[in-house]
């Protein structure tokens, strides 16, 4: 197997882990706090957005977000390029999201959009310096493997809760 193929590969596997969770994300599950700020509907719209704008910035692009109407459709309010990082308690808990298909939809969208994009890399582009600012830099494909596994770290900690007791919940 290439590295295109491994990194493909890496690519789906959020959106795999979210679309099992489908059958139990209620509207009242998503957006409860289980003695934390962040709620399943602010973990998975956390992870899109995650892919969504370093992989626009990796590739040139303007964000699904925006491109394809998200931010309209999710109607938050916030900044066009706000993905959750840094939030406060209070930020976090004002991403409320009763639709569990807009928050599915939005990270297949972003998922395909990240795998499209790495079938067109060469083993130049995967080896091609994208952040001097690390030492090591980062490569492109090292970039792409952050953005999956950050992904799907957030993607299990919304399974986590989804299969926790009601009880646990504020």
């Amino acid at each position: 197997m290439n590295a295109r193929r491994i990194l493909i590969d890496l690519a789906g596997r959020p959106r795999d882990a979210a679309e099992a969770l489908r059958i139990a994300l209620t509207p009242g599950l998503l957006n409860d706090h289980p003695h934390h700020d962040n709620s399943i509907a602010w973990l998975l719209w956390h992870a899109a957005r995650e892919i969504d704008e370093q992989l626009a910035a990796l590739a040139g692009t303007e964000p699904l977000w925006t491109a394809q109407g998200f931010d309209r459709r999710f109607d938050l309010g916030i900044d066009a390029h706000e993905m959750g990082y840094g939030h406060t308690p209070e930020q976090a808990r004002a991403i409320e999201v009763e639709d569990p298909d807009l928050l599915l939809a939005h990270l297949s969208a972003v998922v395909d959009a990240q795998i499209a994009y790495i079938e067109t890399l060469d083993a130049d582009a995967l080896d091609e310096i994208v952040d001097d600012q690390w030492d090591p830099p980062v490569t492109r494909a090292s970039r792409l493997v952050s953005i999956s596994v950050d992904a799907a770290e957030h993607v299990a900690q919304a399974a986590y809760i989804t299969g926790m007791r009601a009880e646990a919940f504020e």
